[in-house]
């Protein structure tokens, strides 16, 4: 976005990509479907220890712009839910789109190809690289993160900011699956490829969407999303009846079906084996008349609030994002170049901003990719 944008400009632009093939995260997105974008995009949909950083590319730059492009492609897409929209073919329709407009407008694409060294000139940079040494007047970093190494994925980014002296905060997987681990992983394993709706909460955050259960712990949206907000040893709070009130739900099923085994009825709103293992785990099913009203309290508190610490995520091998990166205190919001050695730009994931699942992350890379080329 960033290369095509600042070519429309006429400024000759060189395009560097370490990979052996161009948008290797674009065709894997979204189950090979690209989640391109988000309708809803705000910067509330954005982590970042400075809140108010993405919220002026995010105003020039926004979904309906992109969804633009789409349509003057001709690509077919849908909206999934929540304002997820996804192609209707395959994520190379958005790859080729891009490259089709990177040529377009002259950008010079070399992939395969590395960058071994970067020295600040009077004149802007000297990279030597695997084409020979280059120079150039602008310098925009577009690495991304450490999420799924098997593309691709380095520190490069995060090594050339230490360089020109810019603070690098911690990074770590996000919007990652949770590892459990005794007990509760024989439960999950038991439970693997179960769904369920819920919400998930953990440091003042929470998210109403499907979890899944998987032979090494616990995934799917509501706990994609929750990831990104927990650190190690936190607890996770999981409510698995989040549309009715678990204690007065099961009350009113003791007084209506008195005779009625707890697994019965849970086999009403769970899968009958999920409801079958949870009473086996969690509790010991019998008749609803058998419940003393604090013995309802407890089954309602662990169907309704079940806290878990998680044993830690399945890390960047996984993670569809990573949290942390580049300061963006020491970024220009608006241009996107560095205030510690100019001409050095910083795009993307590669800065401390994180967004939610559903497609917000790609807007965050089209807008501050648009953002920055109006400048270098």
């Amino acid at each position: 976005m960033c290369a095509l944008t600042a070519a429309q400009r006429g400024r000759q632009v060189l395009l560097i990509d370490s990979s052996n093939k161009a948008g290797k995260k674009i065709l894997m997105s979204g189950g090979g479907r690209c989640n391109f974008t988000n309708m809803y995009a705000t910067p509330a949909n954005f982590a970042s220890r400075n809140p108010h950083f993405c919220k002026s590319a995010l105003a020039r730059y926004t979904p309906w712009d992109f969804i633009a492009m789409v349509s003057e492609h001709g690509i077919p897409y849908h909206e999934k839910k929540l304002g997820q929209l996804f192609c209707d073919n395959k994520s190379k329709d958005i790859l080729n789109m891009l490259l089709d407009e990177c040529q377009r407008a002259g950008v010079d694409l070399h992939v395969g190809t590395s960058v071994h060294a970067i020295e600040k000139t009077e004149a802007g940079y000297r990279l030597r690289t695997d084409l020979g040494e280059i120079a150039s007047a602008a310098l925009v970093i577009a690495t991304g993160g450490l999420s799924i190494p098997t593309l691709g994925a380095t520190g490069f980014g995060y090594e050339v900011a230490r360089q020109f002296g810019h603070n690098v905060f911690p990074t770590r997987a996000g919007l990652v699956p949770f590892t459990l681990s005794g007990p509760l992983k024989e439960l999950c394993t038991e439970l693997s490829g179960t769904s369920v709706d819920c919400v998930a909460r953990c440091n003042g955050e929470s998210f109403h969407e499907n979890l899944l259960f998987t032979h090494r712990g616990l995934s799917g949206p509501a706990i994609l999303q929750i990831s990104s907000f927990w650190h190690p040893g936190d607890v996770v709070e999981i409510n698995l009846l989040p549309d009715r009130d678990a204690l007065e739900w099961l009350q009113g099923q003791q007084a209506a079906r008195p005779n009625s085994e707890l697994k019965t009825v849970l086999g009403e709103v769970f899968t009958k084996k999920m409801a079958a293992l949870l009473a086996e785990h969690w509790f010991a099913s019998k008749p609803l008349k058998q419940y003393t009203p604090a013995g309802l309290r407890e089954i309602a508190d662990k169907l309704g609030a079940w806290q878990l610490v998680p044993a830690g995520t399945e890390g960047y091998r996984t993670a569809e994002v990573t949290l942390g990166g580049v300061d963006t205190r020491e970024v220009s919001p608006k241009t996107f170049e560095s205030l510690k050695s100019p001409g050095l730009y910083f795009i993307g994931e590669v800065l401390d901003v994180t967004g939610h699942l559903g497609g917000f992350n790609f807007q965050w890379a089209w807008a501050s990719g648009h953002a920055a080329a109006q400048f270098v």
